[in-house]
């Protein structure tokens, strides 16, 4: 049986063919949206009719959206996060919402690293102050020994883990839903204050939820040490932007490291204003090896459900 299905996301099949090759050989009818418009809730609509599955990016999945396209039976995510995603609504319908859990875990651990290294030397003004042709010395910090606390120890918080093992760092770890038996002495489990208070890095890693939102505050910033760095490759809406310019602004902290961000892409954000911030677009899951694997994942998790 050939299945229609729906590929609105930019970077599906972008770095390999292998995702578009195992739609292909399925022998699917394949719809791919145009992603240099934006996708409304009518547009996406009018290209779910006649569509049995769709591999979608950030994109309105409302309830609206599933009310409106009857033949949609499957909904697999090029990625990891759902909270676009209505999934109340689409088990009142009856559509499977599938993820790739797992295919950038270690992408994104790497751009945490990364963003850490990048916020403690202060390396984007580094590099603008060579590009405009000065020089001289520019003292920043050490990962080297210091503490990292991890804000969720999901797939993605033990690479960081492991890759922040490797600096000698002293790892500390809040998540309610990990046990301390099995994870050895590299890693400490503690409460939330404990990892806000005690940590020269703290890094986020948390699923967004109602009860997650917001979860570091002006009273979670004002807690921090004052040579701590804030590092968000999650979710953008875990952090009170508002809170964290104010921080950031009164050097309460010495700096923070964005790849989220509440409003997507950040135009106008204040927080592009300061020089004591480093920001990514939201790259944390791009990487080409992670593209193939996803895009690789989500249509055979389409072709499996269907």
């Amino acid at each position: 049986m050939s299945y229609k299905i729906l590929v609105a996301t930019r970077s599906f099949g972008s770095t390999s063919s292998k995702p578009w090759d195992v739609l292909n050989q399925a022998g699917c009818e394949i719809v791919k949206a145009d992603m240099s418009q934006k996708m409304t809730e009518e547009r996406l609509i009018e290209l779910l009719q006649g569509v049995d599955g769709a591999i979608i990016g950030v994109v309105p999945m409302t309830a609206y959206v599933l009310e409106q396209s009857p033949t949609l039976k499957v909904v697999s995510m090029h990625g990891v996060g759902v909270d676009h995603i209505d999934l109340a609504a689409a088990e009142q319908r009856g559509v499977v919402i599938a993820n790739c859990l797992g295919v950038n875990d270690q992408s994104v651990a790497d751009l945490t690293i990364g963003l850490m290294i990048s916020i403690a030397r202060d390396l984007p003004s580094v590099d603008r102050k060579v590009r405009e042709g000065g020089w001289g010395a520019h003292a920043g910090s050490e990962l080297w020994k210091k503490t990292i606390g991890l804000v969720g120890l999901g797939r993605i918080g033990r690479g960081v883990a492991n890759r922040a093992l490797g600096f000698d760092m002293k790892v500390l770890a809040y998540d309610p839903y990990i046990k301390s038996d099995g994870l050895g002495q590299e890693i400490s489990l503690v409460s939330f204050d404990e990892v806000i208070q005690e940590s020269d890095f703290v890094s986020l890693h948390a699923a967004l939820t109602e009860e997650t939102r917001h979860m570091i505050g002006a009273k979670q910033l004002k807690a921090m040490k004052p040579t701590a760095y804030l590092v968000n490759t999650s979710r953008g809406a875990l952090v009170d932007e508002v809170a964290l310019y104010d921080a950031l602004s009164k050097k309460q902290i010495a700096g923070a490291a964005l790849d989220a961000y509440e409003v997507e892409p950040p135009k106008d954000n204040p927080l592009l204003q300061l020089e004591n911030i480093v920001v990514t677009t939201h790259i944390g899951a791009h990487t080409r090896e992670s593209i193939e694997r996803v895009g690789v994942m989500a249509a055979e998790n389409v072709l499996q459900t269907l």
